[in-house]
């Protein structure tokens, strides 16, 4: 049997009251309470799209808020410039090296860069692309 999003966010919003997950519960009430209020302005009944485009639009809500609260960002080049001193400092040569700089570079970036990009950067610059 197919769920609407609608009947999928009650089924879920009840699971989570009976799992005692307040995150989970709090978000869903918040995404329900966006659709009912479009439907109430609007008097409309969405479907699975305008459920979409609401979690959407809250989601893009609470990411901006959240961002506000981290550093600012670092960009490519200037992880590129942090991993390169890093790589110098502690001579290194090969991949077999990559822990050295990772352990070196990583306090540096905590919270401004992704990980994974971070990685891969030392991973270029070791290896001399």
């Amino acid at each position: 049997m197919f769920m609407s999003l609608k009947e999928q966010l009650l089924a879920d919003l009840k699971e989570a009251m009976k799992q005692k997950d307040t995150i989970l519960k709090d978000t869903i009430q918040m995404v329900r309470a966006g659709i009912l209020q479009i439907e109430k302005d609007k008097k409309i009944e969405l479907d699975d799209d305008g459920v979409i485009e609401v979690v959407a639009k809250e989601l893009k809500k609470k990411v901006g808020i959240l961002k506000s609260y981290l550093p600012a960002q670092l960009t490519i080049e200037e992880v590129k410039v942090i991993v390169t001193g890093a790589v110098a400092e502690v001579n290194a040569s090969s991949m077999r090296d990559m822990g050295k700089v990772m352990s070196l570079v990583s306090p540096k970036v905590k919270g401004r860069a992704d990980g994974k990009t971070v990685s891969d950067i030392v991973k270029q610059v070791l290896s001399g692309k």
